[in-house]
């Protein structure tokens, strides 16, 4: 499963949570909000997880991106400069998006 789709089903499973803890509350079901609790802490979990995959992902991106960079400019190939340039900025994109 993709980092998106298990940061979808973080976020799912948080509000599949947080609707089970006030049914609980509602009904004076403490099992059920202990169970709602564990569901919406297991949903942040899996968020959390998924979005430091795609900033490692992203910081991956940014290195290989200045590597291409730099080597472009100093072989003076512009087309290899630009990609690099274009793969670090994306890089930096994909941690800022996911923190």
């Amino acid at each position: 499963m993709s980092n998106d789709a298990n940061k979808s089903e973080g976020v799912a499973e948080q509000l599949g949570g947080k609707i089970k803890q006030g049914i609980g509350k509602l009904v004076g079901d403490d099992q059920m909000v202990a169970e709602g609790q564990a569901k919406e802490a297991k949903g942040e979990a899996r968020e959390d997880a998924a979005k430091a995959g795609e900033r490692a992902k992203g910081k991956l991106d940014e290195v290989v991106g200045a590597v291409k960079n730099r080597v472009g400019a100093i072989i003076d190939d512009e087309e290899l400069q630009a990609d690099g340039k274009a793969t670090e900025l994306d890089g930096e994109a994909r941690q800022r998006s996911n923190r």
